[in-house]
This record gives structure tokens, C-alpha cells and sequence, in this order.
């Protein structure tokens, strides 16, 4: 659906992304990660043609972009660096307007492609209101309404969460499973881990430029040789474990072990009550926080070399 080699963007001296290598397969729900200036939003500007890459090549749907991107681009829908509209018009002139100027808008179904659009992203219900009188969740949402207009094969969304409460954030969430399930590959850039990995089935981890993971989720989340263990029993499961308890926090416990059944096993054959055992796995944080470096918006104090 999406493959890139050796993608590289410079501005002026600055090099934004370096020789990256994306592959992004028909049905995916790809979730792009990576510290702020990492090149995120880039990347996704560079796969919709709305920059041109200083080298390396882009296919999307089979095709070189930006050569062929009118080709492929009534079959993508697309948010990036939040929603622009006409302030001073109602969300769904705004919406009318965007498919008359598209590519593939058909007249004749605009006003309930409109309407569907709506009631998918929860604005059903809007108004005449002008847009400048939304709020950032609503101009969030009507962004999402313009990516959906057409039926896309691919969504492509740069932060589609953002501006959203917690409810917003799950309904969305449910939205795209639902597109996906249907047949929509879903392309997306966060920095919200556990929206992410609620959402995606592979991801990219970006940082400085460079594509420096790309995974199934799933295989991310390897065991870490540890077991969480919860015993009203613990400080005898703690005597008897002599010494491989790494952490305690009241009645859990954290075992360096491998195989939760012998664990379990030999707690309950010294007569010791178990609530709960299994196997620790990484995070999708802990993956990201263990390859990239500090985000680009921390400032620390200069060393004092004095």
C-alpha cells in the first residue's frame, strides 16, 4: 500500500529524514512514533505530494508520487497538522466546498456523502455555526469528516486524536477499527503510546530523521524474563523466592523467572496463596523510550564545566 526507499528530505542544511525505508501492507493499521522533530508530519507530507523529497522514491497503491499521485489521490483520505477551513462558513459549507474541489467528488451524492461523513465522526447533530465557534475537539472531528468523504482505501492522519477528551479519543479509536475492518488501511503519526497501541497492528519508530524500528506490534512485546506475581503471602513468597524478587509493591511481586507455571507451582507446594501470576512483557513505551533519544523539546542545564 505505502513503500518508500531511501527517502530523504533536506531543508536547506537540515536534514529532516534520512534514507528512510517504509512498507506499509494493504489492511494494515500502521502507527507512525517518534519524539517531537523527529519527522513524523514530513514523512506523511511527503507521502500526500505536498512536499517533494530530495531523493528516494514513494509508492502508494502501486504508484510513484508524486509523479502519478492524481492517480491514486480520490482513493485517500487525509488530515495533517490538524483541520484547515473557511472560519466564517458552517462546517458543512466548509465540507462541500473540499469535495467540489477534490478529485473524484461526484455532485449528485455530495449532500449524503456529507451527512454520512458527519455522523461517523459524531457532528451529525452540527449546526450553521461558523467554524471559528468550534471547539478544538469538533474542528477535530470535522477534519476527520473531509478524510472519510469518499470511502478512502487509505487514511492517512497526522495526531487524528488530537483536541479530543478521553470519550472523543475512544470513539475515534472505534471508528478506525471499524474502517479497517472494512477494508480501509489506516496510516497514522501519534505521540500517544496507548492510543497506539490500542489502535495499530504494526508500527514505525522514528527518531532524528532515521526509521530506526519497524515491527508487528505484536512482536514487540516480548517477555522480559520477569513474572508479576500477587500472594497475600508475600513476605514468605519473598523468604522462600531468596533474593529474585527485583521489586514489591504490596502484595505483587516481581520475580525474575521465565516459566510462570514452575514459579506458580513451587509457591503453592510451600503452601502459599497466588491471586494472580504471568509473565511481564515490554511495553510499546518501553520500546520507544529504550531506541530513541530525550524528546527535542526538553532543554537541560548546561554541563558546569567550570
Amino acid at each position: 500500500m505505502i513503500t518508500t526507499s531511501g527517502l530523504t528530505k533536506r531543508y536547506g542544511g537540515v536534514l529532516v529524514l534520512d534514507a528512510v525505508d517504509l512498507s506499509v501492507q494493504e489492511g494494515d493499521r500502521y502507527g507512525v512514533l517518534g519524539p517531537n522533530g523527529s519527522g513524523k508530519t514530513t514523512l506523511i507530507r511527503l507521502l500526500l505530494g505536498l512536499v517533494y523529497a530530495t531523493s528516494g522514491d514513494i509508492r502508494v497503491m502501486g504508484q510513484p508520487v508524486p509523479r502519478r499521485l492524481n492517480t491514486v489521490l480520490p482513493e485517500i483520505g487525509a488530515l495533517v497538522e490538524g483541520p484547515a477551513a473557511y472560519e466564517h462558513l458552517s462546517g458543512r459549507v466548509n465540507l462541500a466546498l473540499l469535495d467540489a474541489a477534490g478529485p473524484g467528488g461526484v455532485r449528485r451524492t455530495r449532500n449524503s456523502r456529507i451527512a454520512a461523513a458527519l455522523d461517523r465522526v459524531g457532528l451529525a447533530g452540527i449546526d450553521n455555526r461558523p467554524v471559528k465557534a468550534y471547539s478544538m475537539g469538533m474542528r477535530q472531528r470535522l477534519g476527520l469528516a473531509a478524510a472519510l468523504l469518499r470511502t478512502p482505501r487509505l487514511l492517512i492522519l497526522d495526531e487524528p486524536t488530537n483536541g479530543l477528551d478521553p470519550q472523543g479519543i475512544r470513539e475515534i479509536r472505534d471508528l478506525l477499527h471499524d474502517l479497517n475492518a472494512a477494508g480501509t488501511t489506516v496510516f497514522i503519526s501519534s505521540h500517544l503510546l496507548p492510543e497506539v497501541e490500542q489502535l495499530c497492528t504494526r508500527v514505525g519508530i522514528v527518531d532524528q530523521g532515521r526509521l530506526i524500528l519497524q515491527s508487528d506490534l505484536a512482536a514487540l512485546h516480548t517477555p522480559t524474563g520477569r513474572v508479576i506475581v500477587a500472594t497475600p503471602d508475600a513476605d514468605q513468597a519473598a523468604v522462600l523466592l531468596d533474593g529474585r524478587v527485583d521489586q514489591r509493591t504490596g502484595d505483587r511481586l516481581l520475580v525474575r523467572e521465565t516459566d510462570p507455571a514452575a514459579l506458580n507451582a513451587r509457591l503453592v507446594g510451600a503452601g502459599l496463596r497466588v491471586t494472580q501470576i504471568v509473565a511481564e512483557h515490554l511495553s510499546l513505551e518501553d520500546v520507544v523510550l529504550a531506541v530513541t533519544r530525550p524528546g527535542s523539546d526538553r532543554v537541560d542545564r548546561p554541563d558546569d564545566r567550570s
